[in-house]
């Protein structure tokens, strides 16, 4: 299988992209790359963001490579945090106090909807694809769950009596966003026979 780079320095991303497209292709981390430098992401809209990090990432190895940005948007605080989810709280990137500033926000609030979405962003021989995928649920009054990780504790899906850090990564797997988002990239793969 040839390699195809994933363009994240996020080991749990990584784990769970393995999880869904190990059988079909050989997906390479930056650490297996030695390359630690940081990914740019200073675009305004997810697309922007994985589109500008897949074209990073190519510009250096020239393999290819594909990138995601997911964004929790919350209805009740108009979109927010979206694109700016990952340092919703600041610059530091804590999970711990970027759910603290969402439940604060959402104190009062009794509608309590929310998506969240991810953008993949594919380079091959320079041509970009884009991928979608969605997850309609609620935030929940207070973190519940061990696993998983981001705003995974506070997430619960439409349909479903837990959230998503009290799912299994196979169960999680077959309704997240990333997941969803995975499995149209995956569809596109066994097509194109220059990847993978």
């Amino acid at each position: 299988m040839k390699k195809l780079v994933f363009a994240t320095h996020n080991q749990h991303k990584i784990d769970e992209i393995r999880h869904l497209l190990g059988s079909i292709c050989n997906v390479c981390s930056l650490a297996e790359l030695n390359f630690t430098e940081d990914v740019p992401e200073n675009q305004t809209t997810l697309e922007g963001n994985a589109l500008e990090k897949a074209r990073f990432v190519y510009k250096q190895f020239g393999l290819p490579c594909f990138a995601d940005d997911t964004g929790l948007e919350i209805d009740a605080l108009g979109g927010e945090p979206g694109v700016f989810s990952a340092r919703y709280a600041g610059e530091e990137k804590k999970s711990s106090e970027n759910i603290k500033k969402v439940l604060d926000r959402m104190c009062n609030a009794d509608k309590r909807c929310a998506r969240f979405r991810c953008i993949i962003a594919l380079i091959i021989e320079g041509k970009e694809y884009i991928f979608e995928g969605i997850t309609n649920g609620e935030i929940l009054r207070y973190p519940v769950g061990d696993f998983g990780f981001g705003y995974d504790s506070i997430f619960k899906a439409d349909g479903y009596d837990v959230s998503f850090a009290q799912m299994s990564l196979t169960d999680k797997s077959k309704i997240s966003h990333r997941g969803r988002a995975i499995e149209k990239l995956a569809e596109f793969l066994k097509k194109e026979k220059t990847v993978c």
